[in-house]
């Protein structure tokens, strides 16, 4: 296999340098995208747009009601794409950490650092400095833009060489002083190549040296081309919100590349829980909401809350851990909303399998999203008939290309992107998931599906969260053992165990059901609400 690129317009070829060797490298379906060869996807998604729609619409907002209007941003990205090129050094092909809560300034420095045709490192504000010192290393990053409130942890990490510009506070190298004195002029984006890299998003490291997914300008415009354009179907008087920070592909997704490219505003926050995000919601009535099934439970759960305060939204997107039935199922007899579940991977950029309106099934994740393909295979790539479980393996217009990572042999086989999810294609052609492919529990010879048993136990009136994991036993091999989070009121112990177990009996087979249940006050969870299952499995996990 040979790889034939565009010329590229990066002064520093690092990015394309350490991209993976052909031989590792996915299918690519582009399809009917029609991307042409030369792009700046943040040309695209603002200064095309402004000419689509003119300077006026609202573009951004912030908690406090403050409008961005694309004109106004637009002139933001400018002076600072200004500053970056003529003050700070910044060439093309560098890579620039991008560090904060989630804001408008935030992304307009993402914006900024595509547009003069640097490559963004967009991190959470949460990492410690032990993170962040790996991820400039992976990467080679040579300059900062951080928020004033998250700068300690960045100057602790104490990255040799780095250049740390701060955004939002008053000291004279302050970015957004610099870029106050850098002129109105309108900066011309740097003509990338569209297979130039924009972007170096980090999987989160939890269980192992993080791995750098590098994705083109291309990439970009794809997932808002296929799944947002699609599926989710956007419209220019839509007002997106969500919880995931910028950090994550399905927050910068979901808050940033999907409202520009439609022409539509988000609502930026940097509080965004669950607690907040209902009214937030209401007050600036926000029609499209992304977060996760965590999200969506709690909010259920809540009991100042009253949901028909959104009654704003008309889409709700779900993705980051599977959405049992039972969420969707509350979800939609308190709101009268369909989720839109989904399936997306950072290797992947976004979502690739999913369903809208009457096509949702719920309890399976969707099909495949326009333009893409999935397949359930087993182990040395072969497909499974269909209601047997297997290997997720999915292809698109954007595929896993780690930052020289020997894992990249693991998660791209035969040109297809292996997600490490063990699914099942049912005869009609939707895909239910089962479990990740190490969540599965071997006990007594029998399979089990973690996920199946979680379902089940949300299913109990006084279960707020669930966690179910295998633990070693020497007679069984594994033991299922669930940990739940109940309700106050609720009794644990043994009083509360033998409750669960008799509810349990009635919804699955014996084998299924947990032999031991652990009460806690919260699971562990990472900074976007994704279950962190391997901690209840390490030696130390509460008993």
């Amino acid at each position: 296999m040979t790889m034939e690129f565009t010329p590229s317009a990066h002064a520093d070829t690092f990015p394309r340098d350490h991209l993976p060797p052909a031989g590792q490298w996915p299918g690519l379906l582009l399809g009917d995208l029609a991307l042409p060869p030369r792009l700046n996807c943040a040309a695209e998604l603002l200064d095309r747009t402004v000419e689509r729609f003119g300077p006026d619409r609202p573009a951004f907002l912030e908690g406090d009601g403050t409008v961005w209007s694309y004109g106004e941003l637009r002139e933001r990205v400018d002076r600072i794409a200004h500053t970056l090129t003529t003050r700070l050094g910044v060439v093309p092909g560098n890579r620039v950490l991008l560090r904060g809560p989630t804001s408008p300034w935030l992304a307009a420095c993402w914006l900024a650092v595509l547009k003069a045709g640097a490559v963004a490192v967009t991190v959470l504000a949460q990492q410690r400095p032990h993170e962040l010192r790996e991820i400039c290393s992976i990467a080679r990053v040579g300059h900062a833009l951080c928020d004033v409130r998250s700068l300690d942890g960045l100057a602790e990490a104490g990255v040799p060489g780095l250049r740390i510009t701060p955004y939002g506070g008053g000291s004279p190298d302050d970015l957004l002083r610099l870029a106050g004195r850098a002129g109105p002029e309108p900066y011309r984006a740097v003509d990338t190549a569209a297979d130039d890299v924009a972007l170096i998003a980090f999987t989160s490291g939890t269980t192992g040296r993080p791995k750098g997914c590098m994705h083109f300008h291309r990439d970009v415009l794809a997932v808002a081309d296929t799944f947002s354009a699609r599926v989710l179907r956007p419209r220019p008087d839509d007002v997106f919100a969500g919880s995931p920070p910028l950090g994550f592909t399905f927050g910068l997704g979901g808050l940033v590349v999907f409202p520009l490219r439609a022409g539509a505003c988000a609502l930026l926050l940097e509080q965004a829980g669950p607690r907040q995000l209902p009214p937030a919601i209401a007050r600036h009535r926000v029609t499209v909401l992304f977060t996760a099934p965590t999200a969506y439970r709690a909010m259920l759960a809540e009991p100042e809350h009253d949901l028909s305060c959104l009654s704003s939204l008309r889409r709700c997107v779900s993705a980051g851990e599977n959405l049992p039935a039972s969420t969707w199922q509350a979800w939609y007899q308190a709101t009268g909303l369909r989720i839109i579940n989904g399936i997306g991977a950072t290797e992947l950029l976004h979502i690739f399998i999913s369903a809208a309106d009457e096509a949702i099934r719920p309890g399976t994740t969707g099909l495949p999203v326009p333009g893409w393909e999935a397949r359930v295979v087993d182990g040395r790539g072969r497909q499974v008939p269909d209601g047997e479980p297997g290997l997720l393996a999915v292809r698109g217009p954007v595929g896993c290309r780690y930052l020289a990572d020997e894992r990249q042999r693991d998660y791209v086989r035969n040109g297809w992107n292996l997600t490490g999810d063990t699914y099942v294609r049912e005869p009609d052609g939707y895909f239910r998931y089962v479990a990740r492919a190490d969540d599965m529990i071997i006990s007594a010879g029998y399979n089990i599906a973690g996920p199946e048993v979680e379902d089940a136990l949300l299913r109990h009136p006084d279960v707020v969260e669930a966690a179910v994991v295998g633990r070693p036993d020497e007679a069984r091999g594994q033991v299922v053992v669930a940990y739940v989070v109940v309700k106050d009121t609720t009794p644990r112990g043994a009083e509360g165990a033998r409750a669960l177990r008799e509810f349990m009996k009635a919804e699955l087979a014996p084998y299924k059901c947990p032999r031991a249940f652990v009460f806690l006050d919260a699971l562990p969870r990472t900074a976007t609400g994704k279950l962190r299952r391997f901690v209840l499995r390490e030696p130390g996990a509460p008993e």
